[in-house]
């Protein structure tokens, strides 16, 4: 193994949010249970909920109820993702651990997703991370497509390694994480990332 590479790595749940918002809703006490099971897996981390508009992604509805129901264990950090301003003040008034903000490297994925071009998204997630640091919560940038498209095909990693920087220096994120959104990545294409990212001096 490469000694350069880390020891360790972190797992994530996010089947409360991703897993369920293109299924059926569920009712809330269900999502609530299926929280608190996960939680008491030893998990770390779990993606509780999203919060945007009930009639974009029906089953993320009633998220500020569902934070308020679960039984939070210490040690375990319960994040949600928000897409704009008043998502993120809802999030925050629901006590979330952390927020996290999406965009994608994809210009085509980020406007038919979000409808915004990605230069557009770094300019709201500066405006995110500046809410949410004002109440001392940690904001996590998440950009999608970042090792392929299934419109645009391959993604350049120098691309994807400059908003990096940008979300890094402007927004002043807290963390970052790389999605694969389409299931392209390979282990080339991963590796070409990092040294895109190191490049960038981001470690």
């Amino acid at each position: 193994m490469d000694p350069s590479f880390p020891t360790e790595v972190e797992i994530r749940e996010v089947g409360p949010r991703d897993g369920l918002q293109n299924e059926m809703v569920l009712p809330v006490d269900q999502r609530v249970a299926l929280i608190d099971a996960l939680s008491a897996t030893g998990l770390k981390t779990i993606e509780a909920a999203s919060f945007v508009h009930p009639k974009a992604i029906p089953p993320m509805a009633g998220s500020a109820e569902v934070m308020a129901k679960i039984n939070r264990v210490e040690g375990v950090s319960y994040r949600a993702l928000v897409p704009n301003e008043k998502g993120a003040h809802a999030a925050l008034d629901a006590q979330v651990d952390e927020i996290e903000v999406v965009m994608s490297a994809s210009a085509t994925h980020n406007i038919k997703n979000i409808k915004m071009l990605p230069t557009e998204s770094v300019q709201q997630i500066i405006a995110l991370t500046k809410i949410s640091h004002s109440e001392g919560t940690p904001v996590e940038a998440i950009v999608s497509t970042a090792f392929g498209c299934a419109y645009e095909g391959d993604i350049d990693p120098k691309l994807v390694a400059s908003y990096a920087r940008q979300l890094m220096d402007e927004a002043g994120v807290d963390s970052l994480s790389f999605g694969d959104t389409s299931g392209m990545a390979t282990p080339r294409v991963v590796m070409e990332l990092l040294e895109a990212l190191r490049e960038q001096q981001i470690e």
